[in-house]
């Protein structure tokens, strides 16, 4: 759900020194271990003073892979790598420009370092809206031209841009200022756990790969603990996704990160077996016919109320799910400026948002649970 994005077209050429023949050579690792093991989307290969990280998939159909070499105070780069971007790490600072970025500095502890990011009222982490309010983050403009003359001022040790295909002149631009610039893939996963696994990219940039092993195998782990937990339902309702939008319908394709938890969740989503990871364009008719009887709707996020609903679109109310007041939302979570919160932080954390969806298809699984992202509609 995010429309904003970024692409990286150039990458550093970046200079080494000569060495003498007696000179330490740098140790390297002839087979590193990639440390990712469920996103698609980048590897880590660590080596002796320094790790290698490749962003493989930043956009759908990217035909290159960009290499970033994270160097730590005493790493010693190979000649072989020297083509390609150097970072020096821990970094101390970094712009970030999805909110999906938020999450992964907040957990582990490194909202400090941020000092920039574009269209700031998006941005709904409490920790995040304290240091703007304390004028510690400074606004960069939009995401289609971010304020380059803003960023020299900041000289950030690292900005994380993202992308939807191979042109992004603002990011070209950047670099050709100096100025060091990962792409980010995050959103283009295809599955919730790889989606989360990103904090792992974060973790490297700050010397804390530990750390961040560490929280993404507790998600991992409650997550698939809820699996588990899902699979004693008896049950299997059917759901009805999103909502109209300019006289069109749109809901998540069948094998779209959002589609897969309501699988995981033991629900029929019933446009499951189309084949895609973005959104279906309907006719309201279309989904009527199909889902007119499906027991349980999962809006966009839109609506706060039932009223609001058929104040837009009075047809909705044909609905049984509407009709039987078994409508959920996740629009209710907001930032003090009005960001909604499960788009910042749901796919940095599916076990929760899975939890959630378990508690709406099978209350009886979850007896105790209180969901935290979405809630019936009244």
């Amino acid at each position: 759900m995010k429309p904003y994005f970024y692409t990286l077209a150039l990458v550093f050429i970046s200079f080494g020194f000569i060495q003498c023949k007696n000179e330490t050579k740098p140790a390297i690792v002839a087979s590193p271990k990639n440390t990712v093991r469920y996103a698609k989307g980048f590897s880590i290969e660590n080596y002796n003073g320094y790790s290698v990280v490749t962003v493989k998939n930043p956009w759908p159909n990217a035909n290159k892979n960009y290499t970033y070499i994270l160097k730590e105070k005493e790493g010693i780069i190979p000649d072989s790598l020297q083509k390609n971007s150097i970072i020096s790490i821990p970094i101390k600072t970094i712009v970030v420009t999805s909110t999906t970025h938020i999450p992964s500095l907040e957990m582990l502890d490194e909202v400090k370092t941020l000092v920039g990011f574009p269209n700031l009222n998006y941005i709904s982490s409490e920790k995040v809206r304290a240091r703007i309010e304390a004028k510690k983050i400074t606004e960069l403009g939009n995401n289609q031209s971010l304020n380059t003359e803003v960023l020299l001022d900041l000289q950030p040790d690292v900005i994380i841009g993202y992308g939807i295909d191979n042109s992004n002149p603002t990011l070209d631009n950047l670099q050709k200022s100096g100025l060091k610039v990962m792409l980010n893939g995050d959103w283009n996963e295809e599955t919730p756990l790889g989606k989360a696994e990103w904090i792992k990219f974060f973790g490297v940039l700050y010397g804390k790969q530990k750390e961040a092993n560490e929280i993404f195998s507790k998600i991992e782990k409650d997550y698939l603990n809820t699996i588990e937990i899902a699979k004693k339902a008896k049950v299997t309702p059917t759901i009805l996704a999103g909502d109209m939008f300019e006289d069109r319908w749109y809901l998540p394709k069948g094998t779209s990160w959002g589609s897969l938890l309501l699988k995981e969740a033991k629900g029929n989503y019933l446009w499951s077996d189309t084949s895609g990871t973005g959104s279906l364009s309907l006719s309201f008719e279309t989904v009527f016919e199909k889902a007119s009887t499906a027991d349980i709707w999962i809006t966009s996020g839109q609506f706060s109320s039932l009223k609001e609903m058929t104040d837009m679109n009075s047809h909705y109310a044909k609905f049984d799910a509407f009709k039987n007041k078994n409508v959920y939302s996740f629009s209710g979570k907001k930032g003090k400026t009005g960001g909604i919160l499960y788009y910042e932080l749901a796919p940095n954390r599916p076990d929760i948002v899975l939890k959630d969806i378990v508690k709406i298809l099978h209350p009886e699984l979850l007896p105790s649970y209180k969901p935290f992202f979405f809630e019936k509609l009244k």
